[in-house]
């Protein structure tokens, strides 16, 4: 039977859901559909759990399909193929809000797929995904502790708007995506113009209050059509948990309080094989159970010391950043780079400064190919956290830490007009013990700078934690891997001295409350100014000229309508001007155009050169052109390219001359005057009205007479 319900929002933009139309064989599914843009929504859940794992194996995945926006793709193959990274950040924005609220015991194996069938440019899916997965699973028979809602916020002067259009959103000073229960958020993901915390905060309560209502609707569905669930059995304490709390508890706690993190994990993993040498001969295949309680161990003593005794496994106070280190200027043949450490988690950034040819050309669900001049890209290599593993590519947790640093500094870069550079910036972790994204976002401010990148201002990030027993909440600053992995929250906030650049939350519990979101923004602030003190300590400002090895650029705006006089046909001209000086020339239909050299004298003859072929010469110019041919009556002379002028025999010189090669050869340069351009717009030059004139002479006296030329 199909079903269809409509949400009328009160905030933002209505929506209808249909339930029974499609994929009929799926746990659960439903067809969201808000304006013209629509998705099919689909959860399956396996039978059984997987064997041998202590994850929850959740596949979130979102398809882009070219067709719902009347395009086919590109490539010989013409179908779809690698999930684009702007594919994979929304994968991940459904992943990360649903994740926590599923049993902590369940093992199946579940996938939730988001396939879009057809979009308009004012709905975006971003939010419908998360909205229709929580929908999927609320009425199948999959365990799901939700519903869960989800909306963006822009920020148009002094206006939130709730899921805002096109139109504002290219007038937005905010993009902010968040999803939550009700009454709790518990996926947040933002880029914004450095908007202050107190407006962070507001847009963010705005967006809990629609949450809210998107979840009462959502559960009016499940109350209506939902399957019961599926029971999850129960873990219970066996014999083995209670003797390897009785021989090992009090060896996991000490070892807890080690500082260093490569020392602690050998400490662990050490009193972990000594559990599986004492029980493994009467409890055989255990190994999976020892390494789970000796795991809950651990994060049962990291949140009662942090809860209860407010001491951290480092020693830190909740408030205390870990030692801090910067440096620019490490790498002698790169445009820029910058070396950033907090604690054991260390980042090296490096910028590559290109043409505007070398931007990034992006061909996703727009009307029109979006193209990037700036680009961050993420990388952790397995050394980094002391790991073996094959080299493969970005994975989601690269790409989406890449976009986030990528988020943070596109406020401060300078336009494109005044700094026309393609920038890329490559940050490698080279030691992690938590908040690596944070640490590259430093690492990427101080590069930049190096790189002689006129950003506007520094910025600086970190990330904050939280562990949440009964009543008793603690948030940290400047969270370490083992917090970060056993704690409930991570919360990353990146931005200026002036304002919030860019948000990421994640939690494992339902959500937080107002008062926890304004302490954990108030206490990032207080930590990202001491961050930034530390970063312009290292290099103060941008500096002022670019690296030695990076592309010189000029530019040049001409009149649109001899763009075609540049290019030349066939693109003769524009090659001759590349022969010439060797630089590199990019041309736009609205007539700016770039000139890229590895030197400035190059450049700036290139742009004299342009300027020669569109600039019409009139009476009085002065040209230095090169001779071209050579008649009896005078020598045609080029003076820009594609553009010639005739220099008359009797304007060669004062003196009479019997011969034009008597002065002149073909290929010689030569100075000359505009003297007339006639009705027909043939060019008359003059020699002669560059020199000096003699008082006076003998007619016989001139240098190119025969007679005197036979002597």
């Amino acid at each position: 039977m199909v079903k269809t319900y409509k949400y009328e929002s009160k905030l933002g933009k209505d929506f209808e859901i249909t339930i029974g139309k499609f994929a009929e064989q799926a746990n659960g599914e439903c067809y969201i559909k808000s304006g013209d843009t629509s998705l099919l929504v689909t959860a399956v859940a396996s039978e059984k759990p997987r064997e041998g794992i202590d994850f929850f194996p959740l596949i979130c995945d979102f398809q882009e399909k070219l067709y719902a926006v009347g395009k086919i793709p590109g490539g010989f193959l013409k179908r779809e193929g690698k999930a684009s990274d702007e594919a994979t950040l929304i994968s991940r924005q459904m992943d990360r809000p649903l994740r926590p609220l599923f049993p902590e015991n369940y093992y199946n194996d579940v996938q939730i797929i988001a396939t879009v069938l057809s979009m308009d440019e004012d709905n975006l899916p971003d939010p419908l995904t998360t909205i229709g997965a929580s929908i999927a699973l609320g009425i199948s028979d999959i365990p799901f502790d939700g519903p869960v809602g989800a909306c963006m916020v822009g920020k148009v002067g002094d206006k939130l708007i709730i899921n805002p259009n096109k139109e504002e959103r290219e007038k937005s000073s905010l993009e902010l995506t968040v999803a939550g229960k009700k009454g709790a958020i518990n996926m947040v993901e933002a880029g914004a113009k450095e908007i202050s915390e107190g407006e962070m905060l507001e847009a963010m309560l705005l967006a809990l209050e629609e949450i809210g209502n998107i979840s009462d609707f959502i559960q009016t569905i499940i109350d209506d059509i939902g399957k019961e669930k599926i029971e999850v059995a129960q873990v219970e304490e066996t014999e083995l948990d209670r003797k390897i709390s009785a021989d090992f508890e009090e060896e996991i706690k000490n070892s807890i309080r080690t500082t260093d993190k490569t020392e602690r994990e050998d400490n662990i993993f050490n009193i972990e094989e000594a559990a599986k040498e004492k029980y493994l001969e009467e409890y055989p295949e255990s190994e999976d159970e020892i390494h789970r309680r000796i795991d809950n161990i651990m994060k049962k003593e990291v949140r009662r010391m942090i809860s209860i005794d407010k001491i951290r496994p480092d020693g830190r106070d909740l408030t205390e950043i870990r030692p801090l280190s910067a440096e620019a200027g490490l790498l002698p043949r790169v445009h820029g780079s910058g070396l950033f450490q907090r604690g054991q988690t260390q980042v090296l950034s490096v910028v590559t400064l290109g043409s505007p040819a070398d931007v990034q050309i992006i061909d996703g669900l727009n009307r029109e190919e979006i193209q990037k001049r700036y680009i961050h890209q993420y990388n952790f290599p397995p050394f980094c956290v002391g790991d073996v593993r094959p080299l493969r590519g970005p994975g989601r947790r690269e790409i989406g830490h890449g976009r986030l640093a990528e988020r943070a500094l596109l406020p401060v870069l300078p336009d494109e007009k005044d700094f026309p550079y393609t920038i890329r910036v490559v940050s490698e972790v080279l030691s992690s013990n938590g908040s690596s994204s944070q640490a590259s976002i430093c690492g990427s401010t101080l590069s930049l700078m190096d790189a002689g990148v006129p950003i506007t201002k520094p910025v600086a990030g970190i990330a904050m934690g939280l562990i949440k027993e009964d009543d008793s909440i603690s948030i940290l600053t400047d969270i370490q891997g083992l917090e970060d992995h056993l704690g409930d929250m991570d919360f990353k906030v990146a931005g200026t001295r002036d304002g919030i650049t860019a948000l990421q939350m994640d939690m494992k519990i339902d959500g937080i409350t107002r008062e926890v979101l304004e302490e954990s923004l108030n206490d990032a602030h207080s930590a990202r100014m001491r961050i930034l003190d530390v970063i312009e300590s290292a290099i103060e400002k941008p500096r002022s000229d670019i690296s030695d090895y990076a592309p010189r650029l000029f530019t040049i705006d001409i009149d649109p309508e001899k763009v075609r006089d540049v290019i030349g046909s066939g693109g003769k001209t524009i090659n001759k001007i590349i022969d010439a000086t060797g630089v590199k020339i990019e041309t736009e239909d609205d007539g700016h155009i770039t000139v890229a050299s590895e030197d400035g004298e190059s450049g700036k003859k290139a742009i004299e050169m342009i300027k020669s072929i569109v600039t019409d010469p009139k009476p009085g110019d002065i040209y230095t052109g090169k001779v071209v041919r050579i008649m009896n009556f005078g020598a045609f002379v080029e003076i820009a390219i594609g553009k010639e002028g005739l220099l008359h025999i009797s304007q060669i010189d004062h003196h009479r001359v019997e011969k034009v090669e008597d002065v002149l050869s073909v290929g010689d340069e030569v100075k000359v005057k505009v003297t007339e351009i006639d009705r027909q717009g043939r060019i008359n030059l003059s020699r002669k009205a560059l020199l000096e004139k003699p008082e006076a002479w003998p007619v016989d006296e001139s240098p190119y007479r025969k007679d005197k030329k036979d002597k």
